[in-house]
């Protein structure tokens, strides 16, 4: 019988943590300079504002021909892209300018390929525009969208692994009612949701609840990563993306709990163990499904990515770079995460029994 991973499989994957920490660290840095460096990400039109035209043509004409045709309504230098099968002579621009009279300029437009075409060779099917308000209040959306998925994750995991269904709830509700009431005294959208991040993390920290710190840590490393990907291609960064985040952010999560599971079972099958070893083993246990549950999702967003065409590649190209980060991160990321808080939780004791019995002899004498 054929089989991917043998069963008595023994791969250091723990022992190549700090490699892989360092990887990713780095990784994550030359997103964040690069975002920094260009004053910010390539914003879609979904949040930076402006039109979208989306125009059909009869006969297959090229983009530097549209390009042309656009000059007299100003709007030339905007993002031309075929969508669809080539065959559909269908094209999609987008422009940052933000007019009101969105009648006015779709007759402009349709005047203007009238003279460069002729008439009735193209038809403009939709024009939207999107104001700065609507993108701001979007842009806002959308991170809260983020922080909310992560918030009610470390519940759940919290509550799944550790049984502290009451604390992580409770921590949950303080951090809800507090991102509420900062938000109606105006603080930014931005400062607030990492403001936010950080103090979870923190309380988390403070009360012990190891398995959620982990998770959250290793979600907040796939989106970082992904968005990091897209800030050094420069790529364009729009609701379709936020999407494909909080996609990811389900499919790291099911990766991990599914080595968190086998952890937990580890450690009540036996009593006395190595802590580094046991989740060292319980990678290596879990590590046909990974492999097959991330082959098998890969080959569908590849093919997407191939043949889907231009409207959801960026999508696609999202989830492929988020379902490998995922995968990695599981492994490289959560789980060492756990061995260095329990690393730091022993230490921890043996300095404060150190210091009791120290203590203890100072008396004595």
């Amino acid at each position: 019988m054929f089989q991917i991973v043998k069963p008595d499989v023994n791969i250091n994957f723990v022992g190549k943590r700090y490699i892989a920490i360092t990887c990713s660290i780095l990784l994550i840095i030359a997103g964040i300079v690069t975002i920094i460096l260009r004053g910010g990400l390539n914003m879609g039109i979904d949040f930076a504002g402006g039109t979208i035209i989306h125009i059909k043509f009869k006969a297959p004409v090229n983009i530097d021909d549209i390009r042309k045709a656009l000059k007299p309504v100003g709007i030339e230098s905007s993002a031309i892209q075929q969508i669809g099968n080539k065959s559909d002579n269908e094209f999609l621009i987008r422009s940052n300018i933000q007019s009101e009279a969105i009648q006015s300029l779709s007759h402009q437009v349709q005047d203007a390929l009238a003279k460069e075409f002729g008439k009735g060779k193209a038809e403009i099917l939709r024009v939207e525009m999107v104001g700065p308000k609507v993108g701001r209040d979007l842009r806002h959306k959308a991170l809260l969208a983020i922080y909310y998925s992560l918030l009610f994750i470390a519940i759940y995991i919290s509550g799944r692994f550790e049984l502290k269904w009451v604390t992580s709830g409770s921590i949950a509700a303080i951090l809800i009612i507090g991102l509420k009431l900062l938000e109606a005294l105006g603080v930014g959208y931005v400062y607030l949701t990492i403001g936010a991040l950080v103090l979870t993390l923190i309380l988390s920290w403070f009360f012990q609840l190891s398995y959620a710190l982990a998770a959250i840590l290793a979600l907040v490393h796939d989106v970082l990563v992904t968005v990091g990907v897209f800030a050094l291609l420069n790529k364009e960064f729009n609701l379709q993306i936020v999407a494909a985040l909080l996609t990811i952010i389900g499919y790291s999560l099911n990766d991990t709990i599914i080595v968190f599971d086998r952890i937990r079972e580890n450690l009540r099958r036996e009593k006395k163990y190595n802590f580094k070893d046991l989740v060292n083993r319980s990678i290596n246990q879990t590590l046909s499904r990974t492999i097959l549950t991330s082959g098998t999702t890969l080959i569908v967003l590849i093919t997407l990515f191939l043949l889907g065409g231009t409207v959801i590649r960026d999508f696609s190209f999202a989830l492929i770079i988020g379902v490998m980060v995922g995968t990695y991160s599981s492994i490289y990321i959560a789980s060492p995460l756990l061995i260095l808080y329990e690393d730091f939780r022993v230490r921890g004791r043996e300095e404060a029994r150190i210091r009791d019995r120290n203590l203890a002899k100072s008396k004595a004498s």
